[in-house]
């Protein structure tokens, strides 16, 4: 069986994030986004960083004013948070990511130069570098509307169970996703991957 390793998605030559998880696949690699946490909070340095309750924010990011961060993280140089958004259930972000107004962004990596521009929802997710998500875009992370929950993924004609109940999509490098999509739960994105304005992608349902 052919599974999707975050490497054959993600190009980074020079990040730690992905020499540690590129041979995981995306829903093995968010199992073990708490412990990598801890893992690389030890390493930081506390003069880039502010460090508090599990929290690692780069001295150079910028949150604005009522957004929240809530649970472990660690936040790279030059991201910027905006008003209203929200960042919870485990996150990293590499250096210079956006997180715009009212998004919300769960139990995710974001690897160098990514954005969610507003309004976006992306939940137990891996967004590779330089993928822009536009305004109102969503990548759903749970089957709400199947009996059995477990995500199924379909990848190289094949159907592979995950063996978790949440998990949203891999993202190649230099995806763009565009406003208003919907992306249903357990998607499998190559790199330069364009996801139309208000498209619904569901890969699964779609085999």
């Amino acid at each position: 069986m052919s599974l999707p390793n975050i490497g054959d998605f993600i190009d980074s030559p020079n990040s730690l994030l992905l020499s540690l998880i590129g041979k995981l696949t995306p829903w093995q690699a968010l199992s073990e986004l708490e412990s990598l946490i801890d893992k690389l909070l030890l390493g930081l340095d506390s003069q880039e960083y502010l460090i508090n309750n599990k929290q690692a924010i780069h001295k150079s990011a910028t949150i604005e004013p009522n957004a929240q961060l809530k649970g472990s993280m660690i936040i790279g140089s030059n991201c910027f948070i905006a008003n209203g958004s929200l960042v919870r259930g485990g996150v990293i972000l590499e250096a210079n990511c956006t997180i715009g107004h009212c998004s919300e962004l769960k139990t995710a990596f974001l690897f160098t130069g990514s954005k969610l521009a507003h309004l976006n929802f992306v939940g137990d997710s891996v967004i590779g570098s330089d993928v822009n998500i536009e305004g109102g875009a969503v990548i759903a992370n749970y089957r709400n509307e199947w009996l059995d929950k477990e995500i199924q993924i379909f990848h190289k004609n094949q159907h592979i169970a995950t063996g978790v109940l949440k998990f949203g999509a891999l993202v190649g490098n230099h995806s763009r996703i565009g406003a208003n999509a919907v992306i249903a739960p357990g998607a499998i994105l190559s790199p330069n991957t364009i996801i139309r304005r208000g498209e619904a992608v569901d890969q699964y349902q779609n085999t």
